[in-house]
């Protein structure tokens, strides 16, 4: 890889000190951004005098869907961290946990909010379940493809808006 981008491999881990915590810095890239747009999403949901589900799950769903029509290396970044997902890396996950975990608890406390009598186990599996789905719309590798006659943009409002309504079904499903 380092020679089809003409990099010298020294030169790499001189900067990062080693493959590993180059990748973590290409997801922290993005990620600082996607955190910080779901958290502002979030705690204007939460300043509602009535907090909806709905909104509280568009502000976790919408801000990595738009990643997708990101034309700054947007979709090239959701391909790679789907693939990282898909592998099971435990060094990323950790890295992810580590720095991000703090957001997947915020949102949790949210939907907990609109959901008290959902437990702590079911609202963090169905939360598992909901990332993964989401992964999945973003990464594009669903059967429902862009109709030719409508924009990415439109694509990507429709799908987050069926995601958003699947979720909100799936935490209010019986325990």
């Amino acid at each position: 890889m380092t020679s089809r981008a003409d990099v010298n491999i020294a030169a790499v881990n001189y900067h990062f000190g080693s493959k590993e915590n180059l990748i973590n810095e290409v997801f922290r890239r993005r990620l600082d951004e996607l955190s910080a747009n779901r958290l502002i999403a979030l705690k204007a949901a939460m300043a509602r005098d009535e907090v909806k589900l709905e909104e509280v799950l568009a502000a976790f769903i919408e801000p990595a869907l738009a990643l997708t029509i990101d034309h700054r290396g947007g979709s090239s970044f959701v391909r790679v961290i789907a693939r990282a997902y898909a592998e099971k890396n435990d060094g990323l996950r950790k890295f992810l946990s580590d720095n991000y975990g703090h957001v997947l608890r915020d949102f949790a406390r949210a939907i907990q909010s609109c959901l008290p009598e959902l437990g702590k186990e079911e609202l963090y599996w169905r939360l598992d379940f909901i990332a993964g789905a989401l992964t999945y719309a973003m990464a594009d590798f669903g059967l429902i493809k862009r109709r030719p006659s409508a924009s990415e943009k439109d694509h990507c409002n429709h799908a987050a808006r069926e995601l958003i309504a699947f979720a909100a079904a799936g935490l209010r499903a019986p325990t």
